[in-house]
């Protein structure tokens, strides 16, 4: 007989009763269907929100890191920086003649004193026009030493880059960043062409593959915005440009001396690199009176980063969250409503044997159902518009898995929360006074 019972009892609140409940609730929601569908529609903006907004924070930090990488995580780099107060600046008739920045004596010091240093790579600068027949492009000449490309995760697109015997013999030779050819050779081949610099012609020998997009903007000696770069060798661009930059002011003028712009050191092992920029910076603090030079430590940046996204992601999450909770107590507004507008359907439900369990799963699976799919178009939403927003802005986008899953759960979870308290109301109604509602 209790076996019997029990079978019974399992029948009743089985899969069969679940779909009935599913259907009554399908039903009663779809007597309603704008109601419905603008109670969703907080929900499907609250998902979409927190799924765009962690989309476009994930794109923004791969961005970032991305950009870092390229500079290498053992690296540390030394730049040039022109300081306010110059105390070198000498008078000459009204000119002017300043002297900062690295130099040769600091790159030997490095390489004589800082242990686990394994390449250097010096860099002199210089902001041009380069000129190819009829055609002219801004750019930066870099006079750099072979291995620049393996120590910046450069790579070569065609051709070759600068080897040892140009860099002995001052080979008047050029690589072009693949950016610089439209301008330059609209129509002709590039690798064996030619190209003015000043009064010297150069062979072009090969051809890079673009830089990132924080790298071309990085800011040059001059604090402006780096143009498309041209690499000679570093032995060369001395030779042929010096180390003074003059620009004339009618009967005067004004020089910069400056040895190198940049300096790439690359540190055998990473666990070394944060106590070797130490000593670096310490190093060049002691020959250098002035505060001429910035040292930067990609992974330094990288940590930053990372931190920053949990920040940016953590802000970004609780603004989209709002939307959700004002999604859910839309659910509660509308299932409170509905409440009071079918008190004489649950007293007649109870009268005919219905128990409180039942009213409450009735109640509950139509908060479930208006938030799930709110939910799931919110999710099918959260995944196109990030791709709308990359394409028209050309921000990269990147929809994580677990954000999909994250959003989805807490639309489900949100319409639980506040469809309990309708449902409970509904489920305390005495019948007989339910029935007595008009």
């Amino acid at each position: 007989m209790m076996e019997s019972d029990h079978m019974e009892e399992n029948s009743r609140y089985g899969l069969p009763q679940l779909a009935r409940i599913v259907t009554l609730g399908i039903k009663s929601l779809m007597l309603h269907r704008l109601r419905s569908f603008l109670t969703t529609l907080g929900m499907i903006f609250g998902v979409c929100s927190v799924i765009a907004m962690l989309a476009i924070g994930e794109g923004a930090n791969y961005e970032a890191q991305q950009q870092i990488k390229e500079l290498g995580s053992q690296n540390i780099i030394l730049k040039s920086i022109k300081p306010s107060e110059d105390e070198s600046r000498v008078h000459r008739q009204g000119s002017t003649i300043v002297s900062y920045g690295l130099t040769y004596e600091d790159v030997h010091a490095i390489q004589d004193t800082v242990p686990g240093v394994s390449v250097i790579v010096p860099d002199r600068k210089r902001r041009d026009y380069v000129y190819q027949t009829r055609h002219r492009a801004e750019a930066e000449l870099v006079g750099t030493v072979p291995w620049y490309p393996s120590l910046r995760n450069r790579t070569l697109r065609e051709g070759r880059f600068i080897n040892d015997k140009d860099v002995k013999q001052q080979a008047k030779i050029c690589i072009l960043e693949e950016e610089l050819i439209p301008a330059l050779f609209p129509i002709s081949h590039v690798l064996g062409g030619t190209v003015r610099l000043g009064r010297h012609y150069f062979e072009v020998v090969g051809i890079l593959a673009p830089r990132s997009n924080t790298d071309r903007l990085a800011t040059s000696a001059g604090g402006e915005a780096v143009p498309y770069r041209l690499f000679i060798p570093l032995t060369t661009a001395r030779a042929l440009f010096g180390e003074i930059s003059v620009r004339y002011l009618g009967e005067t003028f004004q020089a910069e001396e400056v040895q190198l712009h940049e300096v790439t050191v690359q540190v055998e092992r990473l666990e070394d690199v944060e106590a070797s920029s130490l000593v670096i910076k310490n190093l060049l603090a002691r020959n250098h009176s002035k505060n001429d030079f910035d040292v930067i430590v990609p992974m330094e940046l990288l940590r930053q980063a990372e931190r920053t996204k949990r920040i940016f992601n953590t802000v970004l999450g609780s603004i989209a969250a709002i939307s959700l909770l004002v999604g859910g107590i839309g659910i509660m507004n509308i299932m409170l409503a509905s409440v009071s507008e079918r008190t004489r359907e649950i007293g007649i439900r109870r009268a005919l044997g219905a128990r409180r369990l039942d009213i409450i799963s009735q109640f509950l699976v139509e908060t479930i159902m208006l938030s799930s799919t709110g939910g799931l178009l919110g999710v099918v939403l959260g995944i196109i518009i990030p791709s709308i927003v990359g394409i028209l802005t050309d921000m990269v986008t990147i929809v994580t898995w677990w954000s999909l899953f994250v959003a989805f759960g807490i639309s489900s979870l949100t319409g639980v929360l506040f469809g309990i308290y309708p449902a409970y109301l509904a489920a305390q109604m005495h019948p007989v006074e339910a029935l007595r509602h008009e």
